[in-house]
């Protein structure tokens, strides 16, 4: 089991670098319904990881001897190339000059979030969002093909969820540990991961990408 979660760091890392997300509840701690809707997201965006990952070692894409499959090599591939599509989107998408950064249009109208919307809205932006479900796919197929037993394999996507969780979690804990004085920190969080968001994606899906075709091939090969 400690080998199978060493093995699915880097995917679990790569998921909870996801700067939308984290800017999303922060801009919710802002809101009249600060707590309700930040945990709701959060319990959605747990959620959605749980329920994806959990399809994924359902499906099960182990081989014998403890082996990955062709299958589970060949999902990498496939992924590591969208990486790379994903990151040219994201050059080539990039602000110019002194342009402002885009950011997605619903977060003008998080102010009128329900907390059932918020929730809602956490289980796709972790579940249904192409760069975390491919990296909850290819950490899952990995964890399947670790020869685990079940309780094992439910324990390290435990791990998983957590790790990947934890950037999301982090400004709806500061704002219950420290209220008010957290505005300040929560503030030059949104400030930087807006102004370095395409930055930030495009590096972690070519670093990510290479490293999901190099597994994937030299599994096939």
């Amino acid at each position: 089991m400690g080998a199978a979660i060493g093995d699915i760091l880097g995917f679990a890392v790569g998921v909870a670098i996801s700067p939308v997300p984290i800017i999303a509840v922060i801009l919710m701690l802002f809101t009249n319904r600060a707590t309700a809707n930040s945990l709701s997201f959060l319990i959605g965006w747990i959620l959605g990881l749980t329920i994806a990952g959990g399809v994924v070692l359902a499906l099960g894409l182990e081989a014998s001897e403890g082996e990955e499959s062709t299958t589970s090599g060949g999902i990498k591939i496939m992924i590591g190339v969208l990486f790379f599509a994903l990151a040219w989107t994201q050059w080539s998408g990039r602000p110019q000059g002194d342009e402002e950064p885009t950011m997605p249009g619903w977060m003008s109208t998080i102010d009128s979030f329900t907390a059932v919307k918020a929730l809602g809205l956490g289980v796709a932006l972790s579940a249904l969002n192409p760069k975390n479900l491919a990296l909850t796919i290819a950490a899952m197929a990995t964890v399947g093909s670790a020869g685990l037993l079940t309780g094992e394999e439910i324990g390290t996507l435990a791990v998983f969820v957590f790790i990947a969780s934890s950037t999301v979690a982090l400004p709806v804990v500061l704002n219950l540990v420290m209220g008010s004085k957290a505005t300040g920190t929560l503030n030059s969080m949104k400030g930087w991961l807006t102004a370095n968001n395409t930055t930030v994606m495009i590096v972690l899906f070519v670093v990510l990408g290479a490293k999901l075709l190099g597994d994937g091939i030299s599994v096939v090969a």
